[in-house]
């Protein structure tokens, strides 16, 4: 299979995947089957472009111009892999896991739910292999509006008021800001989107006040990146079952918007043009802000799954504030922090899942004694914990730790206090969860009951051990990652080559 080939098979399975479970829905059995299959055979097809991308390839794929110098096309480099590979990876995962909240909650619209999941993922194809911004926004928007029937799933009142703050605040932002940055974008590089190693607008003649202008349309109208205060619609999408906020935490969505950040700060932009731009230490400050009140807020949520959404906001910022470094220590930390985060947040989210099918407990305060009734769910609970909090030997150690010498590179004394305090918060509001779960009950109260005979369906316990179990991989092959990332994103010898860095 040639490489193009792949990229339009990596792009159109999730669309045949979608039709497939449609025709099968009549059958759960044979509807998830198709899902499997079929999310087996898209990481397969991934897994072969990456290996051509680390072997210095870069697979294209060229559908034709909608108008002059918009044209639909694909092209896959380090950065846009490894955002593939987790997006198309971790949909096994959840699928895997879906079956068992799915089935045990007994949801309805199961199927509509899976073809909604299969055009996300569709979604994130794209934008991981897009070829410029014209195509990255197209996908964007695809993403979004798959998504939107996954958050209002459930149909209640909550889910519909949920569902609309999603969609509006994503639509608002993406049409609002990040199209007039696009735009603009393609008027300042002579009618050219294309993401450029090195940065597409980096020899052009832009002044620091309009650079400026436009770092801060791309930061805020990337709304999927939830920087505060363009993050209320996250906390709100809670409503949706576990494993939508799974998805939008950890698999697809908020991992578009920081990808996306990412994407425009390295090849858009480029670190020169980027670190010459006024306003790349005000998106920094904001970055810090969101990092630090966002893991305050998380204190304060007894409910679970709105303690983790806030979580979730504090930690995408790692990701921004990586970017506004301009350094590719920073580059490599906000890169690194998109799977680390992804593997661990997902594992907490499932655990989530998995305590509320088994006994309706939504509230941390209702959890304490069931550590000990569900040992397996707390202990992949902790797990995913400590690497969120980037303890070693976890994956989300290396993105703090990389961060950190972007910092100490930049001579920046802010942020790393900032990410020093916001990993003693991420500790204050995570650890006491695991070990509340296994304290007794006050007084000679009962552990929350199991409202299922069973308790947890295996899948849904099964599923958190396999992301905390990629917690702790991902450590050890950090290395591997980095090297596979450092021809989009560069090395620390490379800035001290060029001048960027003494």
């Amino acid at each position: 299979m040639t490489p193009d080939m792949m990229i339009a098979a990596a792009l159109i399975l999730p669309l045949l995947i979608a039709a497939g479970i449609a025709m099968m829905g009549f059958s759960p059995n044979l509807r998830e089957g198709v899902t499997f299959i079929g999310a087996g055979l898209l990481f397969a097809v991934v897994i072969m472009l990456a290996g051509q991308v680390a072997a210095g390839g870069r697979p294209e794929l060229y559908i034709g111009e909608a108008a002059p110098g918009l044209a639909f096309a694909f092209k896959l480099e380090p950065l846009g892999a490894l955002f593939a590979l987790v997006a198309s990876g971790l949909w096994i995962v959840n699928s895997f896991y879906s079956v068992g909240y799915m089935r045990g909650n007994r949801e309805r619209n199961q199927t509509r739910f899976y073809i909604c999941f299969a055009f996300a993922i569709f979604g994130a194809m794209g934008v991981a292999m897009s070829a410029n911004l014209f195509t990255l926004f197209v996908f964007y928007e695809v993403l979004t509006l798959s998504t939107y029937p996954l958050v209002a799933h459930k149909g209640d009142a909550a889910a519909q008021r949920g569902g609309r703050i999603y969609l509006l605040t994503l639509l608002a932002t993406s049409i609002g800001l990040l199209l007039p940055a696009v735009m603009w974008t393609w008027v300042l590089a002579g009618h050219n989107l294309d993401f450029v190693q090195g940065g597409l607008l980096a020899g052009a003649d832009i002044s620091p006040v309009v650079a400026s202008a436009l770092l801060l349309l791309f930061a805020f109208g990337v709304g999927k990146a939830a920087l505060m205060p363009v993050h209320f619609w996250l906390p709100n999408a809670m409503v949706a079952p576990t494993p939508v906020s799974a998805l939008l935490h950890a698999v697809a969505v908020v991992k578009a918007g920081v990808f996306t950040i990412m994407k425009v700060s390295v090849f858009i932009f480029g670190p020169d043009l980027l670190e010459a731009t006024p306003s790349r230490e005000f998106v920094l400050w904001v970055a810090c802000f969101t990092m630090i009140v966002g893991s305050l807020v998380a204190m304060t949520k007894d409910n679970l799954k709105a303690r983790l959404a806030y979580s979730t906001i504090a930690q995408l910022a790692y990701v921004v504030a990586g970017a506004m470094l301009a350094t590719s220590a920073g580059f490599m930390g906000g890169s690194l922090q998109i799977a680390a985060h992804a593997v661990g947040k997902m594992t907490l989210f499932m655990c989530a899942g998995a305590i509320y099918v088994a006994t309706g407990a939504t509230n941390i305060s209702d959890m304490k004694g069931l550590g000990r009734r569900m040992p397996l769910v707390f202990i992949a609970f902790l797990i995913g914990s400590l690497s969120i909090i980037g303890i070693p030997p976890l994956a989300g150690a290396w993105p703090k730790y990389e961060l950190m010498q972007g910092a100490i590179d930049r001579d920046n004394g802010y942020l790393s206090i900032v990410l020093i305090v916001s990993s003693l918060l991420n500790i204050a509001y995570l650890l006491p969860i695991p070990f509340l779960a296994l304290m007794p009950p006050p007084g000679s109260k009962e552990p929350k009951p199991y409202k299922r005979p069973d308790g947890a369906p295996m899948p849904t316990v099964a599923a958190p051990l396999i992301t905390a179990t990629l917690c702790i991989v991902l450590f050890f092959f950090a290395g591997e990652v980095a090297g596979f990332l450092s021809p989009s994103v560069g090395d620390r010898a490379a800035d001290v080559a060029a001048g960027v860095l003494p």
